[in-house]
């Protein structure tokens, strides 16, 4: 062969793979979308009618921001962190609890009402959450303040474990005091637990705080610690959520690399996606299938690509369905204005928090 068909063979070689790579980004930021919202604008029943959103607050408490969502153990009840709000904080604002006596800690039956609530006058930004094999509620507080309802009230920088009634089992971490090593955490963002009882926590939201993954045992001991700030393999950086599938592999929300990176459980590095935008929850159901939100994409923070849902196949990665974020794609949204948090029950419904807008939408397929 010439030179000249040699350098032909490789144009069209080169073409063929810049091709495959933009059609593998279109597919995940283009997906069908099989998925319609419940209530709120869309669930009218004429031109202009408005549908009741699907999270109903009772007794007049106006919706917070909300924080990390779950479903319960029954596959079908919905636990969600709402940042008290009644404080007249405007919509496009985060909402916070440290001024404030109402419970943060919600359970949601399937219709939206709440059935069981607690955590007044316990947080003052709780982030994430988790519910274990047992239906035990686990909550990161990723805030720090004093509480000028209660004298000498610290929060910040700790993770509790609650019985399914609110019972506090278990405290990690020091109040209000940021640190690292074995015993304190950095405005900690999710935990996730394994199926012996050990424990994984996300430490933390800031990308100048510890940006690692404690191992704790089931009774809180310290075992290690895994990841490090930077943009390397295995590295993260604002590490927002964690998630893990059924072979027990971490997948974390390596928000500010805008990529997922995936570890098994002794911290060894397994592989990093980078096809599901700027995550901010992970959420892995029964199926294999794997749902990620990303809140923060847009026009400054990652350019080409929007906010909404992605959801794909957890073993491939292939990205399958995108949600369009229902808000304000694609312009700067300072901070991010979509779905930031995400689960989904045992009907394959899919639940989003949206802190700055202030509100939970639940998703149902329909094709």
């Amino acid at each position: 062969m010439s030179k000249q068909l040699r350098c032909v063979s490789r144009s069209i070689l080169a073409a063929t793979l810049i091709a495959a790579v933009c059609e593998s980004e279109a597919r995940a930021q283009m997906g069908p979308n099989p998925y319609r919202p419940v209530g709120g604008l869309q669930a009218g029943t004429g031109p202009g009618l408005i549908g009741e959103p699907w999270a109903k607050l009772p007794g007049g408490r106006v919706m917070g921001s909300p924080g990390g969502i779950e479903i319960d153990v029954d596959g079908e009840h919905l636990w969600a962190i709402v940042r008290c709000g009644n404080d007249g904080t405007p919509r496009g604002s985060q909402t916070y609890c440290q001024e404030s006596d109402l419970d943060p800690i919600l359970r949601f039956d399937p219709d939206g009402n709440v059935v069981t609530s607690f955590g007044s006058l316990m947080f003052a930004w709780p982030h994430g959450i988790h519910v274990d094999r047992d239906g035990n509620i686990w909550v990161t507080e990723a805030g720090a303040a004093l509480s000028p309802l209660v004298e000498g009230a610290v929060f910040g920088h700790q993770v509790f474990k609650f019985s399914p009634q609110g019972e506090l089992l278990m405290t990690l971490g020091e109040a209000g005091v940021a640190g690292d090593g074995p015993h304190h955490f950095t405005a900690p963002s999710d935990i996730v637990t394994a199926a012996n009882g050990d424990i994984f926590v996300v430490d933390g939201h800031n990308q100048n705080g510890n940006n690692r993954i404690v191992h704790l045992s089931s009774d809180g001991s310290f075992i290690k610690e895994f990841g490090g700030t930077g943009h390397g393999p295995g590295q993260l950086y604002g590490p927002h959520a964690v998630a893990m599938d059924a072979d027990g592999r971490l997948f974390v929300a390596d928000r500010q690399n805008m990529r997922i990176v995936i570890f098994d459980q002794d911290g060894n590095y397994i592989n990093r996606w980078t096809q599901f935008g700027m995550p901010s929850d992970i959420a892995i159901d029964g199926n294999g299938r794997i749902y990620v939100a990303d809140s923060e994409s847009d026009m400054t923070q990652n350019p080409g690509w929007e906010k909404g849902i992605r959801i794909g196949d957890v073993a491939t990665g292939w990205v399958e369905y995108f949600i369009l974020d229902p808000g304000d794609n694609p312009p700067i949204t300072a901070g991010g204005s979509g779905a930031e948090s995400l689960t989904v029950d045992r009907f394959g419904n899919i639940f989003s928090g949206e802190p700055r807008p202030q509100r939970v939408i639940k998703y149902v397929k329909v094709r």
